[in-house]
């Protein structure tokens, strides 16, 4: 599938069915801690990425292919920001058309001052922006976004949006060691929290390959004091694993790619998606896939994960590892 992977397990929506609207990082951030490696360039431009329909069609036959049971959400989450795409409004009304799946929209929130993006993802069942850096100094050096994403207008894009949508308003915040850990940072966090008041307030762990190698996950004592910080909405998102949806079905190659390429797999649950093949072929095929650098394996906090071949991560900290034959 071009525009559809999964479901794949995730920390907040269960067994979510994924929409990618945009291309591989196509994004007006360039987040240090971003799971699909770095952004570039960084991009603020809004255009028909992909044609509305060809996404439509292509989840059609997704949904008559799988059981109802097997899909929690439907999330729109792009490989970058998924509201740089100008029809992600169509794209929802759409999905409304043909299932009655809820939808979530995952977002930096960067373009939520926008009033055009405000009514596109206002049907939505929900939607989930981020929120890192309690001001500008942090927002800089954590998101690094686009120029023309001034904070004080991403911030006040969060609030307008929060007053008008009847939806659920969950906002994530990636707690980074030695970055915004510490108490004096997650005041100026619950500040801004207390202006935007969401439904919740999700705090996620750089778990997934991030995109810088230095950024790692705070100890339990700072996770701890951001709870009592940003009080009793606050949920703490662990890593999950779980099955994706395949394992029965003698997956084609190309499958790995796709959900790789938007959702990093863990070396250690590769085995879950291909349990059809035994060690050795599996191995065969992921040297294959090396091979035509559609896939690379890449280190981060003593762990192996699987990522599109296409993904800029560092040199010196992406292993450049090869499945030797």
């Amino acid at each position: 599938m071009k525009y559809i992977f999964g479901p794949v397990p995730s920390r907040r929506l269960g067994r979510s069915l994924g929409i990618d609207p945009i291309p591989l990082k196509t994004c007006n951030w360039n987040c240090v801690y971003c799971q699909l490696g770095r952004t570039m360039p960084v991009t603020n431009e809004r255009k028909n990425y992909f044609p509305v329909q060809e996404i439509l069609d292509e989840l059609d036959s997704v949904l008559a292919n799988t059981q109802a049971d097997q899909i929690d959400w439907i999330t729109i989450v792009g490989s970058g920001e998924p509201t740089l795409h100008t029809d992600i409004g169509k794209i929802i009304r759409g999905i409304k058309q043909q299932t009655d799946i809820p939808i979530a929209v995952i977002t930096n929130g960067s373009l939520l001052h926008s009033a055009q993006v405000q009514t596109d993802l206002l049907p939505a069942d929900a939607v989930l922006p981020s929120l890192d850096a309690g001001h500008v100094d942090l927002y800089r050096r954590i998101n690094r976004p686009h120029p023309a994403n001034p904070y004080d207008q991403y911030i006040e894009g969060l609030k307008q949006f929060r007053e008008m949508y009847e939806g659920k308003f969950w906002v994530e915040v990636m707690l980074i060691k030695g970055q915004n850990d510490n108490p004096e940072e997650l005041q100026a966090i619950a500040s801004v929290l207390k202006i935007i008041d969401p439904d919740e307030v999700h705090i996620s762990l750089p778990t997934r390959p991030p995109a810088e190698a230095w950024v790692e996950p705070p100890g339990e004592d700072h996770l701890q004091e951001a709870i009592n910080i940003f009080g009793e909405r606050t949920k703490i998102l662990y890593a999950v694993q779980g099955k994706y949806g395949m394992e029965d079905k003698c997956p084609e190659a190309r499958i790995i790619t796709e959900i790789a390429s938007r959702h990093p797999i863990p070396d250690e649950e590769i085995a879950i998606i291909f349990n059809h093949l035994s060690e050795a072929e599996t191995h065969a095929l992921l040297k294959e896939l090396q091979s035509m650098d559609l896939l690379q394996l890449v280190e981060r906090n003593n762990k192996m994960f699987w990522v599109a071949g296409g993904a800029n991560f560092p040199e010196d900290s992406n292993l450049h590892h090869r499945v030797e034959a």
